[in-house]
């Protein structure tokens, strides 16, 4: 059993009691979370080397998904993109689902629109899965509330918002720059 302790948790209006297990810190009451440190978090996500990256294109322009997964793969993951219309995406096999990638992943990015997060947050605690990482850079991105509250509540370690390729090992100056602009607007969390 984890062993519970109290804490006074400031974070937005949340104040409750805390236990700790698999490495995140979650409130005992009402299904919250005692939110970490985003850089922390982030590292914690890419130190695990298998991903899926849903919403990647077979048409991709400069489509946030297509961009993630082209990074990842540039920096060694082993990256799996998840399509259910496409066969092939940047040249590589795609998945049309989470269950049909062998072996599983340590987590996914979700990179389709807010809507489709939840299908995907679900499938996520179907199989397992303990991180997402719902992408958001401009407007709304791929960030859902209720997926967000669901996959918490199911012990996902959730970041809501931001992109994995502003965090080392897989920044780049430009990102780094955009995570600097969009933490002060909210698009990026200061925790999770």
């Amino acid at each position: 059993m984890a062993a519970v302790a109290p804490v006074s948790l400031l974070y937005g209006e949340r104040v409750g009691w805390v236990w700790r297990s698999w490495g995140s810190a979650n409130v005992a009451r009402g299904g919250g979370l005692l939110m970490e440190k985003m850089k922390g978090v982030a590292s914690e996500f890419l130190a695990q080397r298998r991903v899926a990256v849903t919403g990647v294109s077979r048409t991709p322009g400069n489509h946030g998904s297509n961009v993630v997964y082209k990074r990842l793969r540039e920096r060694g993951y082993e990256v799996f993109a998840v399509n259910p219309h496409a066969d092939e995406v940047e040249g590589d096999r795609s998945y049309h689902d989470l269950k049909s990638i062998p072996d599983g992943v340590d987590w996914v990015v979700i990179g389709t629109k807010p809507e489709t997060a939840d299908a995907t947050m679900h499938e996520c605690a179907e199989l397992g899965i303990k991180r997402v990482w719902m992408h958001r850079a401009f407007g709304a991105g791929s960030v859902s509330k209720s997926a967000a509250d669901f996959g918490r509540r199911q012990g996902i370690t959730v970041i809501d918002g931001g992109c994995p390729c502003m965090f080392d090992p897989t920044a780049d100056p430009g990102h780094k720059v955009m995570r600097v602009m969009f933490t002060l607007t909210g698009k990026v969390p200061t925790r999770v």
